[in-house]
């Protein structure tokens, strides 16, 4: 049979059935490689809209940067995990693509001149009152993004506001669904507690009790596994003694500085737009009617109110504040630059439509002295020497700490300290310890085990360390002495917490069986009227007591139990529960459909979302 097998296996049947095997594997495996190149610059795909691995890396920088500057500046910013920051960012670039694309299909749109009066009326791009393209571009810059980048999120983020605020728009909730809420809001219950404490005192424990805890649990009683570091640390901040600014490099720093300075412009315009309605003859015919009444002495302002297709600044007489270079559409921009002050354009086309400018005024750039820019300009410059300083100091450390059997030749290489940290854990210590990047690498194979020592570490953007393990305390068991008082102190707790639940359940048991011991009666909490926030109440506790089933009639009140955090074992007595009696004012009415009707659609915005999610074809690279 195998004989058979092998002749036929010569023949040119086989020879063509491998040889169109091997063609189709070839051409598979092609495809593979072209694929893995093609996806390997994306990041993923939603419904055939790549994201790229580029705008992931900037969504991932961007949430760093947001979350450090919450976290505030003595945060290690080594405690971030980095897995977790890319995931959520691109969970949070595909639904930002879904609804991006939610809106589209439901044909939401955004005119790119609204968008220009929302740049220039945002009050953080504002300096005196007026818009401000230096700070416009600081406060961009800052963000992470460049101009065009910042005004497609702008806009990617107004379309998105549209869709949310339409499915917003269409909740509702009815008369009756506010009644009900508002009488399960305003509902107060009567009622009765009885605390009965954990009492440590109460507790009774032999050394044998201890002596069996401790073997039982021996694995919990060892010493902590613990090292000794010795590192180098370069810090930036000590290269600036380092390094000196030339008089002429002072000089040509000031004059790329004033050149950068840019007039303001204060315009007004007319605009026409053109749409399903209005053509473009027909926009760029009515534009020409206007022109020609401007010039027979009509006021700008008076007819930009009337005829102006851009609300936002028609009712201001078509008057778009002040705005350097790089704002406006650049024809628009060429048309103004061209004017003299008061002088009014010939029609202007730009993809929102066609427009008479007009300039009102030209704002002349300040122009510093030297002397007041000079401490602000060696600064920069020294800064950016020390940064370049810097870097390459680093590179020299890693490098000669890598070649090194210790510390001491990159120290003499360098001129630095060969330091000494305290012992600590896998749970870090103090300080430098305390940096979840040293940790890491302190207990990492290659430094704890191999005796090698760390790559470089960045512990901050001034400041990065190597570092060598010096001493390894390897974990030991604990004898009993050393932790008989910790084992006596968690026992006698345990214990107690025990006990008093015990002794509650009991109790809880007889007074739901209608027993009342007549010892207890004195002890209860009483309560009357307490609402679902009522101060001096545990919430856990009112959260039981809003939980438990109205008493079936006027004096048989029901009872539930619960364990505090102190081990301290509560029993709740409810005695009654009072409905709102007068009716809703016409306020609260109002005030509670709002309520309602936002909850509602912010749920149904959800549900949107999760509805765009479950139909969208994801892929993720």
């Amino acid at each position: 049979m195998l004989q058979n097998i092998r002749d036929n296996s010569q023949g040119w049947i086989a020879k063509t059935i491998i040889g169109l095997i091997v063609v189709l594997l070839a051409l598979t495996g092609i495809e593979a490689i072209f694929t893995s190149t093609s996806n390997r610059q994306n990041a993923a795909e939603v419904n055939g809209e790549k994201i790229t691995s580029n705008e992931l890396a900037q969504a991932v920088e961007m949430q760093r940067r947001q979350l450090l500057q919450q976290l505030g500046r003595d945060f290690d910013a080594s405690l971030l995990d980095e897995k977790m920051l890319r995931d959520a960012a691109l969970k949070g670039l595909i639904d930002r693509a879904l609804l991006r694309q939610g809106a589209q299909d439901a044909d939401f749109a955004l005119s790119e001149q609204a968008l220009d009066q929302l740049i220039l009326q945002t009050p953080e791009f504002l300096v005196d009152g007026k818009f401000s393209s230096d700070r416009f571009d600081q406060v961009i810059r800052q963000l992470g993004y460049n101009r065009l980048q910042f005004r497609q999120m702008l806009k990617e983020e107004m379309l998105i506001g549209q869709l949310r605020a339409g499915i917003a728009a269409s909740s509702f909730v009815t008369d009756d669904e506010v009644e009900a809420f508002a009488r399960l809001e305003k509902q107060t219950r009567d009622f009765a507690t009885l605390t009965l404490p954990a009492d440590t005192a109460a507790v009774q424990l032999s050394d044998d009790d201890i002596k069996a805890y401790y073997e039982a649990q021996a694995g919990q009683f060892m010493s902590p596994e613990q090292v000794v570091l010795e590192y180098l640390e370069l810090n930036k901040d000590a290269f600036f003694d380092q390094v000196e600014v030339a008089d002429e490099d002072l000089q040509s720093a000031y004059e790329n500085e004033i050149a950068n300075l840019a007039e303001q412009r204060q315009a007004a315009h007319i605009l026409i737009e053109v749409n399903d309605q209005v053509d473009d003859k027909q926009a760029k015919a009515k534009l020409e009617g206007l022109q020609g009444r401007i010039q027979q002495g009509e006021d700008f302002a008076v007819l930009a109110k009337e005829f102006s297709d851009d609300p936002g600044s028609a009712a201001n007489g078509g008057d778009l504040g002040y705005a350097g270079p790089g704002v406006y559409d650049p024809a628009f921009e060429e048309a103004l630059y061209a004017l003299d002050k008061g002088q009014v354009s010939a029609p202007v086309r730009s993809e929102f439509g066609w427009h008479l400018i007009k300039l009102l005024a030209v704002q002349a750039p300040e122009i510093p002295t030297f002397a007041s820019l000079k401490d602000k300009l060696e600064r920069e410059l020294k800064a950016q020497q020390v940064e370049r300083r810097f870097v390459e100091a680093s590179k020299q450390l890693e490098d000669s700490a890598f070649e090194a059997s210790d510390l001491g030749q990159p120290a003499q290489e360098l001129g630095l300290e060969v330091k000494t940290s305290e012992a600590f854990g896998r749970e870090g210590g103090e300080g430098l310890t305390a940096n979840r990047q040293v940790i890491k690498a302190a207990f990492s194979s290659e430094v704890l085990e191999d005796g090698s020592n760390s790559p470089v570490i960045e512990l901050d953007p001034n400041t990065v360390v190597v570092v060598r393990v010096k001493e390894h305390h390897k974990p030991e068991q604990l004898s009993l002495e050393q932790v008989a008082d910790s084992i006596r102190d968690h026992l006698t707790q345990v214990r107690a917490n025990e006990a008093a639940k015990a002794k509650g359940e009991a109790l809880l048991a007889a007074l739901r069986s209608g027993q009342t011991p007549a010892e207890q009666e004195q002890e209860w909490n009483v309560v009357e009227a307490a609402t679902r926030s009522q101060e001096g109440v545990e919430p856990v506790v009112l959260q039981t007591l809003f939980r438990m089933p109205k008493p079936a009639d006027k004096g048989q009140p029901t009872f539930a139990g619960l364990s505090l955090s102190n081990g301290d074992y509560v029993v709740v007595r409810l005695n009654g529960v009072n409905e709102p009696e007068a009716a809703l004012s016409e306020e609260d009415q109002a005030m509670y459909s709002r309520f309602l009707a936002s909850r509602l659609g912010q749920q149904n915005f959800a549900a949107f979302r999760r509805q765009l999610e479950a139909k969208a074809d994801i892929k993720r690279f």
